[in-house]
């Protein structure tokens, strides 16, 4: 049974440094815009099947729901404890009575992430460079190196003219590979400004000599200065060379020393697997995807280093938890839980016996997620086609970018937790078929629509990328919207208007999180001395 708890006690919980898991299942655009708990974790109630477990693997941990005192929270609970977590409470009043209680409510996602970048910057002294004064030095042919800190698919969307994309962690580890000159300035960049700082910062901490410096306020810097992006660079990072081992291991000496990082090995982290019921435990290879591929640590998830620090929201879901960070290396790993620990986390280990990790072949991890209520049957793309044209209903479970850039002709977007809303929008009596674009959370969306209607119902085998896969007919754009397109957070170049009044509103938002969290106090960011 799930029990209501007031603001005054969920802020002795979030303090007291025991495992907590706190959980705004609202929609993350929901969640973005009218604000949340510093540390609230955004798992939509229509997602909640597919990424509980996941987040929270550990079912005895103290869990806590928050949402916009819309019910929402007592329906989420319902299903947990029916899974088998047994301490769920859910936040009173909601958000909006954590603020009626004199506390602080965020905009935006990974806040946490992106508040310790702007402390690092005023800790370190991070330094950085303007647009206009890196547009100087491109164009006089200045030696100066651009590096990129974000995953290759936003690079490849746009950068910096001249930059070669090298994610976040992978910064430290290949920075030799760039620079053969101790006179090369280098530019880490990000979109705005996080990546940016912790990029320039962790290559300062590794003892890198040359000037770094991080690009202020990253793209949108540089746009709102009136210069020119690239779109479609494929400049990236290269294999490692192992001449530099040498290097990097007195790298990992000198973090390991400064910032007191722990250690384990695979015999402590099965012992941890077979008998330690306190703990939750996260296995985190902070490699490149590629190589986390090639082959892992049974149980570990893909992490990229640098989104992790910028996002660690999206892996981890529980505040206190014990994290165990991965590579074949050390050295990515170790940055890694350098920040980590400096964000606050106390926890942290990086696994010794790094060989272990080199040759296993364990392919795409399995994920565990919980089987839909109502068994649902589901259709093939062909006998979907045949269905369309007598007169099946399709409904998109994608998010409405998604939506937006291509779904199935005639199709209706739909927002999970507001199927009652997307019913009363259309009249169809025919069958319906759900999609998604891989094909899972529609399974989910079917399961519900069959409990509680009298009709067919299916789902579409491989969702809506098998659909456009197969050259079958797509539209594009914002039509047959059921409810309010605000199930995501837009980022400021996913506007199709107003987009310098949205990057500014950005970087004011980002740069205003230092105060904003020492004003709400809950946050535990520490300062290690050089």
């Amino acid at each position: 049974m799930s029990i209501k708890i007031a603001p005054e006690k969920l802020r002795e919980w979030i303090l007291d440094d025991k495992e907590l898991a706190l959980i705004d299942v609202r929609e993350e655009g929901q969640f973005s815009t009218d604000g949340h708990l510093l540390f609230a974790v955004c798992l939509p109630l229509s997602h909640l099947e597919l990424k509980i477990f996941s987040l929270v693997p550990r079912k005895s941990v103290r869990v806590v729901l928050c949402d916009g005192d819309n019910g929402f929270s007592e329906i989420a609970a319902k299903r947990l404890l029916s899974w088998g977590y047994n301490d769920v409470s859910i936040l009173d009043g909601g958000a909006e009575g954590w603020l009626k209680a004199g506390n602080v409510l965020f905009r935006g996602v990974n806040v946490p992430s992106k508040a310790f970048g702007e402390f690092v910057e005023h800790d370190s002294g991070t330094p950085s460079i303007s647009p206009e004064n890196l547009k100087s030095m491109i164009d006089s042919g200045d030696d100066i190196l651009v590096l990129d800190s974000r995953p290759f698919s936003e690079f490849k969307r746009m950068n910096i003219p001249t930059a070669v994309n090298c994610p976040g962690v992978e910064l430290p580890y290949r920075i030799y590979d760039f620079i053969k000159r101790p006179e090369t300035t280098v530019v880490v960049n990000c979109a705005g400004r996080t990546r940016s700082i912790i990029g320039a910062q962790s290559l300062i901490n590794a003892g890198v000599k040359n000037n770094v410096v991080a690009l202020q306020n990253g793209t949108m810097g540089w746009s709102l200065a009136g210069y020119d992006l690239e779109h479609g660079a494929d400049r990236s990072i290269s294999e490692k060379n192992d001449n530099e081992r040498t290097n990097m291991q007195g790298i990992v000496k000198s973090l390991v020393e400064r910032f007191g990082i722990s250690k384990t090995k695979i015999e402590e982290i099965d012992s941890w697997n077979a008998s330690d019921q306190s703990h939750s435990l996260f296995l985190l290879d902070v490699r490149t995807y590629e190589e986390y591929l090639s082959g892992h640590i049974l149980g570990s998830v893909h992490a990229p280093g640098g989104q992790l620090v910028q996002a660690i929201d999206r892996w981890v879901g529980v505040q206190g938890a014990r994290l165990v960070l991965i590579d074949d290396t050390g050295l990515r790993a170790t940055m890694t839980a350098s920040w980590l620990i400096q964000m606050g986390w106390k926890d942290v280990h990086v696994l010794a016996n790094v060989d272990e990790v080199k040759g296993l072949k364990i392919g795409h991890p399995s994920k565990k997620f919980v089987p839909p209520k109502e068994k649902v049957q589901s259709i093939s793309l062909i006998d979907a086609k045949r269905a369309m044209k007598h007169g099946a209903v399709f409904l998109d479970f994608s998010t409405s970018l998604e939506y937006k850039a291509g779904h199935i002709e005639g199709s209706f977007w739909v927002v999970r937790s507001r199927l009652a809303e997307a019913l009363s929008k259309f009249r169809h009596k025919g069958v319906i078929i759900c999609t998604s674009p891989d094909g899972h959370l529609a399974t989910y969306s079917a399961s519900d629509l069959s409990a509680i209607l009298n009709r067919t119902v299916l789902f579409l085998e491989g969702g809506t990328e098998a659909w456009i896969e197969a050259g079958f007919p797509i539209s594009s754009g914002f039509e047959n919207l059921t409810t309010e397109n605000n199930d995501i957070q837009y980022k400021a170049y996913d506007y199709d208007k107003d987009i310098e009044f949205h990057m500014k509103e950005y970087i004011s938002w980002e740069v205003g999180l230092f105060d904003l969290v020492k004003k709400d106090g809950t946050a535990q960011f520490r300062h290690f001395s050089e």
